[in-house]
């Protein structure tokens, strides 16, 4: 099979398109045939990539852990998912991930692919609206009538915060910049806060949870326009427990996980039309370096996917 293997620490340029060996499933195991993945832009950053929870250290990785495909087989064991169904998963991190053309999955992580998406749309989901989902709902409890204010509102995450706090019954106020306002309000925020112009600890004030996909100093003034109780939820880089304790704020960090059942009411909002995927670049398996390469650019609109099966061909 043709994959994208990691030969180093470091960048997209480490990352090379080649034959390697089709995996097996073992006892409990899942080989998808993988027919898109989603591209995750920091994973070449993560230190699970490089070696096991375990601290092993892990030979020529395979990155990519958002997938959409079908049930190639199932290994012993395995016996609530049929050969040939349509699925889409977050994988674990510490495993081979989903950017060659099959893969191995857990029964856990595998949930139906949302009927109204294909595949390419169905892999932009799961590791973006997991996060999302577990931030809003898991770690900062959102209900209706709260607010919440979202950094990095267009991003891949936030694209789905927003919809989903809308869904919620939120207040949904977002940071981005002006050419992104009118596609965030169509989404469902608002308020929209021009960055760029405005520092939004001068707009907004007593906010119950602040939601964070940006870090460093977009963090650091955050903390102003959290009410006191509230939450500050970041997953980019751990909030100051001692600035938390200051300002009477909760603060949460943390690593999505994949989520059978949390996937299936995510496709039911989808098929529903109560939230979309939003995809800003499309490119073959073969182009991961320069899609990786982009994303590390920033200033996406949505989420980077890597096609590996051509459904039109």
């Amino acid at each position: 099979m043709k994959a994208i293997h990691l030969y180093g620490r470091g960048g997209p340029d480490q990352l090379i398109y080649e034959d390697a060996p089709q995996p097996h499933p073992g006892p409990g195991e899942v080989l998808v045939r993988v027919y898109a993945t989603g591209v995750i832009a920091y994973e070449l950053t993560y230190p699970v990539t490089y070696q096991t929870r375990a601290g092993v250290t892990r030979s020529l990785p395979i990155p990519g852990h958002d997938l959409s495909g079908r049930v190639e087989q199932v290994g012993p064991g395995v016996t609530d998912i049929a050969r040939g169904s349509e699925v889409y998963a977050l994988t674990a991190f510490d495993r081979d991930g989903a950017e060659a053309e099959y893969t191995i999955a857990l029964p856990s992580e595998l949930a139906p692919k949302p009927r109204s998406l294909d595949y390419v749309q169905a892999a932009a989901v799961p590791l973006t609206a997991l996060t999302a989902w577990q931030a809003l709902f898991d770690h900062a409890n959102l209900s209706a009538s709260q607010t919440v204010l979202i950094h990095g509102a267009a991003g891949g995450v936030g694209v789905f915060a927003v919809q989903l706090a809308r869904w919620a019954g939120a207040r949904v106020i977002v940071t981005a910049s002006a050419r992104n306002r009118d596609f965030l309000r169509e989404l469902g925020a608002n308020e929209i806060i021009d960055y760029t112009t405005t520092r939004f600890e001068e707009m907004v004030h007593d906010v119950d949870i602040v939601l964070d996909m940006i870090g460093s100093d977009t963090l650091e003034r955050s903390w102003k326009v959290v009410k006191k109780g509230g939450v500050l939820v970041s997953v980019a880089e751990p909030p100051s427990p001692e600035q938390a304790k200051a300002h009477d704020v909760r603060p949460v960090w943390f690593i999505v996980e994949p989520n059978r059942d949390q996937l299936i009411q995510i496709g039911g909002l989808i098929d529903t039309g109560q939230i979309r995927p939003i995809i800003d670049t499309v490119l073959p398996l073969s182009q991961a370096r320069q899609a990786y390469e982009q994303g590390a650019r920033g200033h996406t609109r949505g989420k980077i996917v890597l096609r590996v099966v051509d459904e039109s061909a």
